[in-house]
């Protein structure tokens, strides 16, 4: 990954892009969380660059998922409280 082959964050960019015709048609109260996807994709790049899968679904997939249960679990810690 690099010079000869593209990151993972300029393959996040270009799967980000791809997607932005179904952004469009999301209903504007959905495009926040849409957006909030590709961030929590970007917060976990540097792991998912590490990880250099042929395509940038996996680890972007892996990447939300880890995102989402870091927010369940603070959730929960706050129900706890």
């Amino acid at each position: 990954m690099g010079k000869t082959n593209p990151t993972y964050r300029d393959q996040l960019r270009h799967l980000e892009e791809d997607w932005q015709p179904f952004r469009r048609a999301l209903r504007a109260q959905y495009r926040d969380e849409f957006d909030q996807l590709f961030d929590q994709g970007r917060q976990f790049a540097d792991a998912a660059g590490i990880q250099n899968e042929m395509t940038v679904m996996e680890p972007f997939l892996m990447s939300v998922l880890l995102a989402q249960e870091c927010r369940i679990r603070e959730l929960e810690r706050c129900l706890e409280e």
